[in-house]
């Protein structure tokens, strides 16, 4: 399937952000991590739960649906909801599905959440198969019972062809941590060495327990407008771009043409196309990071170096990138956490981890060959 091509040239906004705090065990309901930060980022946005009259989910299963959340929240009348299925691969084409909504006057101000307990409830290793899915009852039988098997084999692949080993992995996990070391809201800050990321156990060759991101209690919320109709004078993020593709085969083992390859392969030309830019204009990069050659990938196949040089890339910081620690240290909302970074670094909010004054972000977003990725705007 070709990308999905979307523009939107700053016609909506992210005026409002908020996360609840992140854990291993919330000890609370998921219902509960969603309405705090669902609170918070409209408490940000300077707006009360009766403005808003759009919300939207992406969640597996695993989490509260838009109706419930508005119930909760006290919400007015909904113009627009929707509860889309889907991990990580949506959080950044999500907020096309909210600047469309916006766009075409179904909505004005709706909020984006994802929420989880995705370590003290259901873990995404754990997953029962489900009836209509066909290709894991091939892949089950021979070990390949959750996603770091999968991308084991996409991992193996990459690090052949670019030339490179797991010094490279290694830097990804060590500037991760780096970057989380700054971040008061990440889980795991404690100081990681290259030494340290290969003396931790192995999980499915050539992937370790520290090239694999974290299982994480938590929620992220954002609040969208129209760039023209933002509640406050605060700085927002402009969406600009969005982009989405689901490459041949669609994440599937049995049909994939590329075991090799992950979704910004085949989205880099649209998402440049439909941004109008090319990679020298991004100044800051969130990058989905569930396993650290995922980084590397995506660097290479979004044009900010060549494969083989992905992991020198990241060791000598040319770019800034996943300033909060990502998925890897500061924890797991598949990718909606990183939008929220992304929002604070555009507005200059991220207080030590600051990265100068950002005017273009690139968010990405995960799913194999399935995927997507947002350009924002500082506005």
């Amino acid at each position: 399937m070709s990308p999905g091509r979307q523009r939107f040239s700053g016609r909506a906004a992210i005026v409002g952000v908020g996360s609840s705090a992140f854990s291993r065990d919330s000890g609370t309901t998921v219902m509960d991590l969603a309405a705090t930060a669902v609170s918070e980022a409209l408490a940000d946005a300077g707006l009360a739960p009766g403005d808003v009259d759009g919300i939207l989910t992406y969640h597996e299963n695993d989490s509260v649906g838009a109706w419930a959340i508005a119930r909760a929240l006290g919400a007015g009348a909904l113009r627009w909801h929707n509860d889309i299925t889907g991990g990580g691969s949506q959080c950044a084409s999500i907020l096309a599905d909210a600047a469309m909504a916006i766009d075409n006057g179904l909505a004005t101000r709706v909020v984006v959440v994802r929420a989880l307990n995705g370590r003290s409830g259901t873990r995404m290793g754990q997953i029962a198969t489900l009836p209509d899915d066909d290709a894991r009852q091939f892949t089950l039988p021979f070990g390949l019972a959750g996603p770091p098997h999968r991308f084991a084999l996409t991992c193996r692949i990459f690090l052949e062809r670019a030339g490179l080993d797991e010094d490279d992995l290694a830097a990804v996990a060590v500037h991760a941590r780096a970057c989380a070391s700054r971040n008061p809201r990440a889980l795991r800050r404690e100081p990681m060495t290259v030494a340290d990321h290969h003396a931790s156990r192995t999980i499915a060759s050539p992937l370790r327990l520290l090239d694999c991101c974290q299982e994480s209690d938590g929620a992220c919320a954002l609040v969208v407008t129209a760039t023209a109709d933002r509640p406050t004078t605060r700085p927002a993020a402009a969406i600009h771009a969005v982009a989405r593709v689901a490459g041949p085969g669609a994440g599937s083992l049995d049909t994939e043409e590329d075991l090799g390859a992950i979704f910004s392969s085949y989205l880099a030309p649209d998402l440049y196309a439909n941004a109008g830019m090319t990679p020298a204009d991004v100044e800051l990069a969130v990058l989905y990071d569930p396993y650290t050659f995922v980084v590397l990938a995506q660097l290479a196949d979004l044009g900010f170096c060549a494969a083989g040089e992905a992991g020198d890339f990241v060791r000598e910081e040319r770019l800034p990138l996943n300033p909060h620690g990502g998925l890897l240290s500061e924890a797991h909302v598949h990718g909606l956490n990183g939008v929220v970074e992304a929002v604070r670094q555009l507005r200059g909010e991220a207080g030590p981890r600051q990265h100068g004054s950002p005017s273009v972000a690139l968010c990405t977003g995960f799913g194999g060959t399935m995927g997507s990725a947002a350009v924002l705007t500082a506005a």
